[in-house]
């Protein structure tokens, strides 16, 4: 015989029981008991009380009854909840009535466009707006993206810069090593020269070749700078500007090599901010130069146990 799908009656939870047990009447009230109900929920909802305080003082469960006994009557203010976006919603209203777009007050505001629609959609459309104030706003949100991008970008650059600190000696001797063999001048087997050799248009990459240099004990004296810069360029002010930053007189510096101008391929590194290149070699540098490719290979060597390639 198959087992039975449900209970037997008399092992499943008796309905009737329930319901006579319990203390609230579920039933709609009619006529004058609805009026008579109805002017007792508005006075209790006058006194301050909360919906739920209503529902116990009268033995209401039917949430539906509860609704139409309060409708039109609002709630007290300590029933309602604080939120923190009530300022934003109340100027995303405000500037909705002066005839502002859903796009303008998201920019404005810097919400998202589903919570400026939530505020603001019972409200009259503004009137339509031309091409030109369209254009208009969507510049502006595009720059005030930008904007953001590079505030963002800005912040990852300063705490990125934060997270260095400052440089031991050691530091400071292999980063020297491994950024002059990355930019400095190489003896190639089909021709040999070995001079130490540093050419380079940053200035923060200069300041810290010349630091690296002081660390082996190579003064300025040890040095010969000149300037290679493009002859439309402002040529005095690029010397004075590497002179004053190696620490030398501009009489110092070597002939500036000049680089001829032509219109064909005109130069994108101009303005203020552009001063050609500084070339800084040591002089006598052959022992130099011979140790930096050793350094090299040991450096390179020494990497070779913490990440090897597979």
């Amino acid at each position: 015989m198959k087992e039975a799908a449900f209970p037997p009656d008399d092992l499943r939870p008796s309905r009737k029981l329930t319901a006579v047990n319990s203390t609230e009447d579920t039933r709609e009230p009619s006529g004058d008991s609805y009026e008579q109900l109805r002017t007792q929920a508005l006075a209790l909802r006058r006194e301050g009380l909360s919906r739920r305080q209503i529902r116990d003082r009268l033995k209401v469960s039917n949430n539906e009854l509860l609704n139409r006994l309060v409708a039109g009557e609002p709630p007290p203010a300590w029933t309602r909840r604080p939120h923190a976006k009530d300022a934003l919603r109340s100027r995303a209203r405000e500037l909705r009535r002066q005839g502002w777009t859903y796009d303008r007050i998201e920019l404005e505001l810097g919400v998202s466009r589903s919570s400026v629609s939530l505020w603001v959609r019972d409200l009259p459309k503004p009137p339509r707006r031309t091409r030109e104030e369209a254009s208009a706003i969507a510049r502006r949100g595009w720059e005030r993206t930008l904007q953001l991008r590079e505030e963002e970008r800005r912040r990852t650059k300063d705490t990125a810069t934060a997270e260095i600190g400052s440089l031991s000696d050691r530091e400071l001797f292999l980063i020297g090593v491994g950024l002059y063999w990355a930019e400095g001048s190489k003896s190639k087997p089909y021709r040999r020269v070995e001079r130490v050799v540093f050419v380079n248009s940053d200035p923060d990459m200069i300041r810290l070749h010349l630091a690296w240099l002081r660390l082996l004990g190579i003064g300025n004296e040890c040095l010969v700078c000149h300037v290679m810069i493009h002859e439309s360029a402002d040529v005095r002010g690029a010397e004075r500007y590497w002179a004053n930053l190696v620490g030398i007189r501009v009489e110092d510096l070597r002939k500036t090599a000049l680089k001829k101008h032509n219109p064909k391929t005109a130069r994108k590194n101009t303005g203020e901010d552009y001063h050609g290149c500084l070339m800084v070699r040591v002089r006598q540098g052959a022992v130099l130069y011979q140790r930096i490719e050793g350094w090299w290979r040991g450096l390179s060597k020494a990497a070779e146990g913490h990440a090897p390639i597979r």
